[in-house]
């Protein structure tokens, strides 16, 4: 009988900031022993059907998902729709408007940066980020890549031995966020509009990563949040101390939430997150899931 490893949040090269192919991560799960992969990329799920197709050949199972970025309470929230049939209707309209606020969001950061005296340039974003909406992180991540950038004082701390690893969020947090030199104003959609929507998709609403910094969810959020039609909570994840799993976990079975794990990985962006980190994942959370569908 398969062991049933899995892992319900990976990136692929399709959300801009992975560094692997669908086809690679099939792979990759398979020579470590997964049984099922979600391929979660950012608000996007053009992945699809290849990743699909890639679980086939290498014997692992890929649960269609998506990552959708939303707003809730001021915050930045990340919601994960696993099962969800990318081919419909809703979750094109939806991924279409987010693309097209992606990019507009993208061109003002990378023209700020270049008005504050920053060596970056459109074409080369654009390019190195597969023609796909770059997220702040990958367009920060292009940046420092840039051997001009190195001497520009301003950027020091983000070449020094101990930002290096954590460098792309470091300077997202310092240029990005609210108040940073080129910030603009998110135009995600509210996090209740989009799980109204939920439904049409197919997909079962899934909180990612509830500690992470930037959503720090309390259970006032989550049981507001369970009663609109949140049916999931990642409480194991890469985001996630012992004492945060502990405390997601204990409120995603008190709500009746499908307790979920993934990893969010990425690749070099996220070089503390190996493939394969999170071992709490088993397969009967798929098969909680697949009772919650609508």
């Amino acid at each position: 009988m398969r062991n049933g490893l899995v892992d319900l949040h990976l990136h692929s090269k399709f959300s801009c900031d992975g560094d692997f192919l669908p086809e690679e991560l099939a792979r990759m799960a398979r020579d470590n022993g997964f049984r099922a992969i979600a391929i979660a990329d950012h608000d996007t799920v053009a992945g699809y059907p290849k990743a699909i197709e890639a679980g086939q050949k290498y014997g692992v199972e890929v649960i269609s998902s998506i990552e959708l970025t939303t707003i809730f309470d001021s915050r930045e929230f990340h919601l994960l729709l696993p099962l969800v049939n990318w081919k419909s209707k809703t979750i094109k309209s939806l991924v279409s408007q987010m693309k097209e606020n992606r990019m507009e969001e993208a061109k003002v950061r990378v023209q700020r940066l270049r008005e504050i005296g920053l060596e970056l340039d459109w074409d080369e974003v654009w390019t190195r980020s597969g023609q796909n909406p770059p997220l702040g992180v990958k367009i920060a991540q292009i940046l420092l890549d840039k051997p001009e950038n190195r001497q520009n004082p301003r950027l020091k701390k983000y070449y020094d031995q101990d930002g290096q690893p954590f460098a792309p969020f470091l300077f997202y947090q310092d240029f990005f966020a609210e108040g940073g030199l080129a910030y603009v104003p998110k135009k995600y959609p509210k996090l209740e509009e989009v799980l109204k929507l939920a439904p049409l998709t197919g997909g079962v609403p899934v909180l990612s990563h509830p500690g992470a910094y930037f959503q720090l969810a309390t259970r006032e959020d989550l049981t507001y949040l369970k009663e609109i039609g949140l049916q999931g909570l990642e409480v194991y994840t890469s985001y996630h101390h012992q004492d945060e799993i502990e405390y997601y976990k204990k409120i995603a079975e008190e709500l009746d939430l499908v307790i979920t794990a993934g990893s969010d990985f990425h690749g070099r962006i996220k070089p503390g997150v190996k493939f394969g980190l999170i071992k709490e994942g088993d397969y009967s959370m798929v098969e909680r899931l697949r009772e919650r569908k609508s």
